[in-house]
């Protein structure tokens, strides 16, 4: 039987709520910055997470929801310059401390680093959002609590490939069954499952509604002594927080 040697953490949506109050608030400020009089309210925000990655979710908006945009001749740089402004503004926010950590979120991981267990960050974000992110709620430095990060353009196809959870894999030299792997959406739990790893699903008000059957437990938060999660599938073992202990009986299960 496998044993459990690592944590696989996506970031938005899982470790905190960045999308609706980080990075939605940050694009619309490098909007505001371009004089585009673009907004994305969270209603909006929530039909542009169907895609992954910044770059890509400004050009959805435009191919679906703002058609009669007239495109600048260097669109690819006019896409990646406008990304660009909103990483500037997300990294802002967390410096400001303004989005914090999921309930359970620091506990479990301050638990596993304190055990030595392994630990790694997939992510489509960039690698500086989850500097951000790590610095503003852990603490600066927290980011060398795990051993990779993968993230952003590392590789060409985005979640919902399995490609940037094969990729951390191969970098830890580990096989999918010696990890576990914690997401938060729909195109998460296609990208890690599609690499074979068990996962642990939280949800979000944005993804309350997808197709999580492939995840092994479904729940609505980490879960904490004071704020217990609730379980909406699988088997927690009577237990009411991820605690490293709970999450390697699920894992090895």
């Amino acid at each position: 039987m496998a044993k459990l040697q690592a944590l696989l953490f996506d970031v938005d949506g899982t470790l905190a709520d960045t999308e609706k109050d980080g990075h939605r608030v940050a694009f619309n400020l490098a909007f505001d910055e371009a004089g585009l009089g673009w907004n994305w309210d969270e209603n909006l925000y929530g039909e542009l997470l169907a895609v992954t990655g910044g770059k890509e979710r400004i050009k959805y908006y435009l191919e679906k929801f703002n058609t009669d945009f007239e495109k600048p001749a260097d669109f690819e740089g006019f896409v990646k310059g406008l990304h660009a402004s909103k990483t500037k503004y997300y990294v802002q926010l967390m410096e400001q401390g303004k989005v914090p950590l999921r309930t359970g979120v620091e506990a479990l991981i301050k638990e596993a680093k304190a055990a030595g267990m392994r630990m790694a960050v997939v992510t489509t974000t960039t690698p500086e959002n989850v500097t951000a992110l790590l610095d503003s709620t852990l603490g600066k430095g927290s980011e060398s609590w795990f051993e990779v990060i993968a993230a952003g353009d590392i590789v060409p196809a985005k979640k919902p490939a399995a490609d940037i959870y094969e990729w951390a894999l191969a970098q830890m030299n580990l096989k999918a069954e010696d990890t576990i792997a914690f997401e938060d959406s729909r195109n998460g739990i296609l990208s890690s499952s599609g690499a074979n790893i068990k996962t642990i699903v939280t949800i979000n008000d944005y993804t309350q509604a997808d197709d999580f059957s492939a995840a092994v437990v479904v729940l609505d938060h980490m879960g904490s002594e004071a704020e217990p999660f609730t379980v909406l599938a699988g088997d927690t073992f009577g237990e009411t927080s991820l605690t490293l202990s709970l999450v390697t009986k699920i894992a090895e299960a």
